[in-house]
C-alpha cells in the first residue's frame, strides 16, 4: 500500500514517520516552514517508541504530485479539512480511500461530501504528540493508537490491510464495528479536556487533582455523552468513566492540542470542538451550559489569534 499523509504535525509526523521507518511507502503533504524543513533535512522523531531521523522523505505541497495513493491519512487541523478535501481526488487510485485522523466527529462527513462515501473510511487516533520545530516531532507517554472502521459499520479487507501495515510500524491499531460511537467517545474526552484545560491554563495534573476543575471536567463530559445519545449515537454508560481514566493516566504536565494553540495565540480547533458541541446541542434541543460557557470564555482569544494570522 502506498500511503500519503496529509499534514505533518504531531499526528501526521508520528504515524507517517513510524510507517516510513518500518519500510512502508510513504509520502507527505506539507506546506510553509514544515515543507521547507522536510525537503532540506528530512523528519526527526523523538518518541518512547523510538528516536530516529528519516534523512530523505517524499514531500510536496501539491497532493496531485504524490499520486497515486492507495490510502490517504488526513491529519490536518479539523478546521482545515473542508479546504483540503477537494484537492485529494486526483491523489487516489480508483479503489483508494481516505481516513481522517482529526479530533472531532465531522471530518469523515466533510471528506465524503467531496470524495464520495465509498472513498472514505472512519478513523481517529489517540496520542500526545506535537511539532517541536519544523521537521521535528515529539511524542510523549505510552499511548499511540489508531482506530479504524467502515462508516456503514463492520470491517473490511481494505481496513484489515491498513491495520496490518500500521501494526507492523509499532502503532497500536484496532478495527471496530461502530467507528462513529468510538469517535464520539474519543471526542467526549478531547473536547472536554481541551476546553477545560485551555480555560484554566492548567496541565493535566492540576485539572484532575483540583476538586473544582475535576468536577467541571466530568460535567463537561457528561454533557457530551447526553448529546451523543440524543443524536442516536450508541454510547454506552461507561464512556465518561473511561475518559476520566485516560485523564488520570496522562503525564502530569500533559496539555491538549487545542490548549497549546490557544495559549500560543495560534488559530485552534475551538469552533470544531466546543463550537461543534454547542451547535449540535442547539440542533438537538439538548442543554450544554458548561460547553456554552467554555466556548464564550475562549472565543475572544480565538478571534484575536485568527485576526493576527490573517494579517
Amino acid at each position: 500500500m502506498r500511503i500519503v499523509v496529509v499534514g505533518v504535525g504531531g499526528v501526521g509526523g508520528m504515524i507517517g514517520g513510524l510507517l516510513a521507518r518500518s519500510g512502508s511507502e510513504v509520502a507527505f503533504v506539507a506546506r510553509g516552514r514544515q515543507l521547507e524543513a522536510l525537503r532540506r533535512a528530512g523528519l526527526r522523531i523523538e518518541s518512547p517508541r523510538g528516536t530516529f531521523h528519516l534523512a530523505h522523505v517524499e514531500v510536496s505541497d501539491d497532493p496531485s504530485q504524490l499520486a497515486p495513493a492507495d490510502v490517504v491519512l488526513v491529519a490536518v487541523k479539523s478546521w482545515q479539512v473542508a479546504e483540503v478535501a477537494p484537492r485529494l481526488a486526483p491523489l487516489l487510485r480508483p479503489e483508494g480511500f481516505v481516513v481522517p485522523l482529526e479530533n472531532g466527529v465531522d471530518a469523515a462527513d466533510i471528506l465524503a461530501g467531496a470524495l464520495g462515501d465509498r472513498s472514505v473510511a472512519g478513523g481517529f487516533c489517540a496520542m500526545l504528540a506535537w511539532r517541536q520545530a519544523p521537521g521535528f516531532v515529539k511524542h510523549a507517554g505510552a499511548v499511540l493508537r489508531v482506530v479504524l472502521g467502515e462508516r456503514a459499520g463492520g470491517k473490511s479487507p481494505r481496513l484489515a490491510q491498513l491495520a496490518a501495515q500500521l501494526s507492523a510500524a509499532n502503532i497500536d491499531v484496532e478495527v471496530v464495528a461502530d467507528v462513529t460511537a468510538a469517535a464520539w467517545e474519543k471526542f467526549l474526552f478531547i473536547v472536554s479536556f481541551g476546553a477545560v484545560a485551555a480555560a484554566t491554563r492548567a496541565p493535566a495534573r492540576v485539572v484532575r487533582e483540583l476538586p473544582q476543575t475535576r468536577d467541571l471536567l466530568v460535567g463537561a463530559m457528561e454533557e457530551v455523552a447526553t448529546l451523543a445519545r440524543a443524536r442516536g449515537i450508541k454510547l454506552d454508560g461507561g464512556a465518561v468513566s473511561r475518559a476520566m481514566s485516560i485523564v488520570d493516566a496522562l503525564p502530569p504536565e500533559a496539555t491538549a492540542s487545542m490548549q497549546r494553540d490557544i495559549l500560543g495565540a495560534r488559530p485552534s480547533e475551538l469552533q470544531d470542538q466546543s463550537g461543534a458541541i454547542v451547535r449540535m446541542a442547539r440542533e438537538s434541543g439538548v442543554p450544554v451550559p458548561i460547553h456554552t460557557c467554555l466556548l464564550a470564555v475562549l472565543l475572544p482569544q480565538e478571534q484575536l489569534a485568527r485576526a493576527s494570522a490573517a494579517r
